[in-house]
């Protein structure tokens, strides 16, 4: 018998990630979204709190806008690190301010608690379903609690409005479900944004990929192609077309 070429790490790997292929094509029926434009890429932050983007495009003095802030910014801080940047985060979740005030930030990363969404006020947020986590999220879905509370929101062009910003180089969305609303200000308010990452959560019960490509022939209508795409067809990297 010949030996096996892959160790069994490998074989873990190509497992979990043939498995989220498997899951993910069904859903999106057979036809899932795929890179419109290649770039060369780089990841910036942890597996699990990271993302890949086209460093190339970031310049000292970049606008950064951080959607969801949770208990990794392992992706904030790598921006900070590499290009001396502000990161603007916003996070309406108590439980995320004091996790932060226990940490150590450098000046450049600046947190608003307040979360963003479609409109200006507050919002209902579904509670996770343990209490050891942290994310909430605007869905009323199977995957969190009954149990509710209200947080303060704000509109993206509220928060830029606020900032004294025009425009933003990067704009990264991890907003449990907030995205779509999101988008949709993005596209109809004509937001100039150069580099956008989404972490689209159509997993959701109530959502379902028709809603994510929906989002995804806004985005491409506004001149947004993506350039990386994860193999569960969930988190995207996009790029203002030239």
């Amino acid at each position: 018998m010949s030996p096996s070429l892959t160790s069994p790490k490998q074989e873990t790997t190509i497992y979990s990630a043939l498995r989220g292929y498997l899951r993910a094509y069904p859903q999106w029926s057979f036809a899932p979204p795929r890179v419109q434009v290649k770039r060369r890429l780089e990841r910036f932050g942890t597996e699990y709190g990271g993302y890949f983007l086209d460093s190339s495009m970031i310049q000292a003095g970049a606008i950064v806008y951080s959607l969801g802030i949770g208990e990794d910014i392992t992706f904030d801080l790598s921006l900070i690190e590499r290009f001396g940047v502000d990161i603007q985060a916003f996070d309406p979740t108590p439980k995320v301010e004091r996790w932060l005030a226990m940490q150590s930030l450098p000046p450049q990363f600046h947190f608003h608690e307040v979360g963003i969404a479609g409109h200006d006020g507050e919002e209902t947020f579904y509670l996770p379903p343990r209490q050891n986590w942290v994310s909430h999220s605007v869905v009323h879905a199977r995957q969190y609690s009954s149990d509710s509370v209200r947080f303060p929101v704000m509109r993206l062009s509220t928060a830029m409005n606020l900032q004294g910003h025009t425009q933003l180089d990067l704009l990264k969305i991890d907003i449990e479900g907030a995205e779509y609303a999101v988008i949709e200000e993005i596209v109809r308010e004509k937001i100039p944004v150069t580099q956008l990452l989404v972490e689209f959560h159509h997993r959701l019960s109530p959502l379902g990929t028709d809603k994510t490509r929906d989002a995804l022939s806004q985005l491409g209508e506004y001149g947004m192609k993506i350039s990386s795409v994860c193999p569960r067809k969930e988190v995207f990297t996009f790029v203002r077309a030239a």
